[in-house]
């Protein structure tokens, strides 16, 4: 009759054959299909413990010099559960930003997420092929702006939310409530930013009639499109239902729900901007951009040299600094001003307007009535040896502009009739009185 032994029991055979019958350990090795060492390891345990010593041990190394110190991966569960919405590349910066060095691998973070139930397990979805990343190659020739609601009150009254991003380097530009997404308040947000971070070259929004008037039963002027116009600023807009145009707008909605909102209330909305402003400052200069390759937008968005003079980018405000020279210049006709022999356009709705200029060694600021309407990088050095606008961009300024009273639509209106100074020549579009039949 055969008996199944257990592995135990047939460790205890095997010693008690050395120890009692005398059988030599190869023998005892050769029956059993094990190694010498083994016997002899069986041998050594139940001489020092006895029948439960041969009982199975644990496979577990005795160490491991890659495994994570029990202290950092308590701060790893630490971040994690502060910040949720953070996932083992930005635990890894923070970790490096802390001090820890070395500091584990992304993959060593997961696992330790993983072990400790922090982290959902979920299947990714396929990044889609006819999708292309696109951006802009400096600061202040996008920005992408949208509407987001969401923000509640405690008295169950929804705000909306005017976000703007650069494109360039995804810098939080404007994040104000208001309580109803018109086109006055979008443009009183809108104004703000232009004031505290100058004028950007194009504006991309989707079709919002707070953003356009172009698709209502007779198509409008917005005042949110008329401030673009008139601040010579490019108006862009997505397709019909394509969100993904402006994706990184999209994707500062993401964030500002999960890191921002996640279900909170405020008492009003005084106290809802408050908060949300110093989010936005967090936001801009705390927390690292994958995309910008672990910088923080603040980082990105930042006065760097350029190759087209004509672009504007951000730089601090002139009365930050003391270094400087102020010129006097007139734009022209076409919305071009030329400083010390550089040429670059404020828009043909500062035309024929004096305007004060800042000029230092890296930058040109142009003021119009205390505002600042555009700022570039300067490609000259030294200083500026025409002090004054010049006598004959003088006497060839635009005194008056005289335009046809209800014939704004005609389109047979070529211009508008141009006074200039006396002693010169006055240049006149007219139209033809025969077309009006």
């Amino acid at each position: 009759m055969l008996v199944e032994l257990s592995v135990m029991e047939q460790r205890y055979q095997a010693v008690l054959a050395v120890v009692q019958d005398g059988w030599r350990v190869v023998e005892v090795a050769r029956r059993l299909g094990v190694s010498r060492q083994t016997v002899h390891a069986w041998i050594a345990r139940y001489e020092e413990g006895g029948l439960t010593a041969l009982a199975d041990h644990s496979h577990r190394p005795a160490s491991c010099p890659h495994q994570i110190d029990a202290e950092t991966e308590a701060m790893i569960c630490e971040l994690r559960r502060e910040h949720p919405g953070w996932g083992p590349r930005r635990i890894e910066y923070q970790l490096t930003r802390l001090g820890v060095d070395p500091a584990p691998s992304r993959s060593s973070i997961y696992r330790c997420l993983r072990r400790h139930q922090l982290i959902e397990l979920r299947r990714r979805r396929k990044r889609r092929d006819e999708f292309r990343r696109w951006e802009r190659e400096r600061p202040m020739q996008l920005w992408q702006m949208d509407v987001m609601g969401g923000v509640l009150l405690q008295d169950a009254t929804e705000l909306k939310v005017l976000t703007g991003v650069d494109d360039h380097s995804r810098f939080c530009i404007a994040a104000g409530l208001v309580r109803r997404a018109t086109s006055k308040a979008m443009s009183e947000v809108l104004t703000a930013s232009m004031r505290r971070y100058g004028i950007p070259d194009e504006i991309l929004t989707d079709n919002g009639k707070c953003f356009t008037g172009r698709f209502g039963p007779r198509p409008v002027e917005v005042l949110f499109d008329r401030i673009l116009r008139e601040n010579g600023i490019s108006h862009r807009y997505t397709g019909i239902r394509s969100p993904t145009t402006t994706g990184k707008i999209e994707r500062f909605h993401q964030s500002l729900r999960k890191e921002f909102l996640d279900g909170k209330t405020f008492a009003s909305l005084q106290q809802a901007q408050r908060e949300l402003d110093a989010w936005v400052a967090d936001y801009n200069t705390s927390r690292p951009y994958q995309a910008l390759e672990m910088a923080t937008p603040a980082e990105r968005f930042r006065l760097a040299p350029v190759a087209d003079p004509a672009a504007s980018i951000p730089i601090q405000h002139a009365e930050d600094t003391h270094d400087g020279q102020w010129v006097l210049r007139r734009v022209a006709f076409n919305g071009v001003v030329s400083v010390d022999n550089q040429m670059f356009s404020v828009g043909n709705a500062y035309r024929a307007e004096l305007v004060d200029v800042f000029v230092d060694e890296t930058v040109i600021q142009v003021w119009s009535k205390n505002h600042l309407i555009k700022t570039i990088a300067r490609t000259r050095k030294g200083p500026v040896r025409k002090i004054r606008a010049g006598r004959d961009a003088d006497e060839h300024a635009l005194v008056g502009l005289v335009r046809f009273p209800g014939l704004e639509d005609r389109p047979w209106l070529h211009g508008d009739v141009r006074l200039l100074r006396p002693g010169r020549r006055s240049r006149e579009h007219r139209h033809d009185p025969r077309r009006e039949r």
